[in-house]
């Protein structure tokens, strides 16, 4: 059978959620996706509720979690992650960002594969099981926030608001290898110093860009001392390394106002990953060191702030529940996959560290284009990732403990 005809409620969900815009920096659409979730669990008598992580954030703004509970009246629960807010879309689209097109065995658009079809398919596979005799609880956590850190998102979940689990399974991850881990991240901003002036007269200035690519050179050696840090833990398949390693990227530059007009400061941003068992308050020191000595060598004026950070982590893959999603997942798709860790964060980290065990497995596969024009997820993907969760709803208790 076809595999679309199997999916109805999955991409009739999946095509509500696409259809509202729900970009991470204004928290746009929050509230109207939230309340999509929350009717779906409604007319399927599941519980729900909704934990705001306004109330630590404190700044007005809307940040609507859902916790959705298929209640088995079992002590033992497994927690399914998801989030639905998105990066924005960007130009240069063939379909529609906020309109999902389903053709050729994809489904198109913003956040389809990162990260809305995966609370499609929880939902999917818990309005299954709700009929079911279980041996445990689901909850499905939909978070908000994860595309630009997740402090009020899961992390105020998990660790303010106390949300208790046996496992935690992160479906925000891709089918091709079960992920027992994550790097770690660190943002940090570096604005660089110098004086403004006309360009007619450059004598007269200090042209903080000049100030900045000084700067930026010395920061070559940053990375040539990141990316000489290894893993235990084997990359994903298609990485050009068999361990996860250290990387480092500049991803922003801003500076002046006019072509004529000497700029005298120059803003740079910059991402870090960790390793998984990196110790982030380590490789914090490491950077600020670093930063010191950049300072001294160049006599650049310029202050670093590390505007979000984030542990990585790794579960033993000797845990009794890795074994039953690795079993799981063969049950599922007849294949038996490798264990890998995420080149990327997630939300796991906020669960690994409340002592939670977390493995990641989803419809994010490599080549879907997340982050990019014309995103999509494959419907074989969507539905594998439904399948799994429903055949672990079924396992006994003492195969998640």
């Amino acid at each position: 059978m076809n595999v679309l005809a199997l999916l109805d409620y999955e991409i009739d969900l999946l095509s509500r959620l696409v259809e509202i815009n729900t970009e991470s920096v204004p928290k746009k659409g929050y509230d109207e996706c939230a309340s999509i979730i929350v009717e779906e669990a409604k007319n399927n008598s599941l519980e729900w509720e909704i934990v705001d992580g306004e109330k630590g954030a404190k700044d007005g703004l809307s940040r609507p979690n859902v916790i959705v509970t298929l209640d088995s009246g079992s002590d033992t629960t497994l927690l399914l992650e998801s989030h639905f807010d998105v990066v924005p879309p960007g130009t240069g689209w063939k379909y529609p960002p906020f309109k999902l097109t389903v053709e050729d065995g994809k489904a198109y658009g913003r956040g389809t594969a990162d990260n809305k079809a995966g609370i499609a398919a929880v939902m999917g596979a818990m309005i299954q099981l709700r009929k079911e005799k279980l041996d445990i609880n689901l909850k499905l956590v939909a978070g908000v926030d994860e595309e630009i850190g997740g402090r009020y998102g899961v992390d105020y979940v998990m660790s303010d608001w106390g949300l208790k689990g046996d496992a935690a399974l992160i479906v925000d991850a891709g089918p091709e290898s079960l992920f027992l881990g994550a790097s770690g991240i660190i943002w940090g901003k570096v604005t660089v110093k110098g004086k403004q002036g006309h360009a007619g007269y450059p004598f007269k200035a200090k042209n903080a860009i000049d100030e900045a690519m000084k700067l930026l050179g010395e920061f070559e050696h940053y990375r040539e001392l990141v990316e000489q840090k290894e893993s235990t833990l084997h990359a994903p398949p298609g990485a050009p390394r068999k361990f996860v390693w250290g990387r480092y990227s500049v991803t922003m530059i801003r500076a002046g106002e006019k072509e004529n007009v000497i700029p005298g400061t120059c803003e740079v941003r910059f991402d870090r990953r960790l390793l998984p068992e990196e110790p982030i308050e380590q490789a914090e020191k490491e950077l600020m060191d670093f930063f010191q000595k950049a300072l001294d060598e160049t006599g650049c004026e310029a202050s670093l702030e590390l505007v979000n950070r984030q542990q990585g982590y790794h579960t033993p893959k000797d845990l009794v529940f890795v074994n039953t999603v690795s079993e799981n997942i063969r049950k599922t798709t007849g294949q038996s996959l490798p264990y890998a860790a995420e080149l990327g964060g997630n939300d796991g980290s906020f669960f690994a560290k409340n002592g939670i065990p977390v493995v990641c497995y989803g419809t994010i596969r490599a080549d879907t284009l997340y982050h990019g024009v014309d995103e999509f997820v494959y419907l074989q993907d969507l539905k594998n990732t439904r399948d799994l969760i429903i055949n672990l709803g079924k396992v006994s208790r003492d195969k998640i403990r």
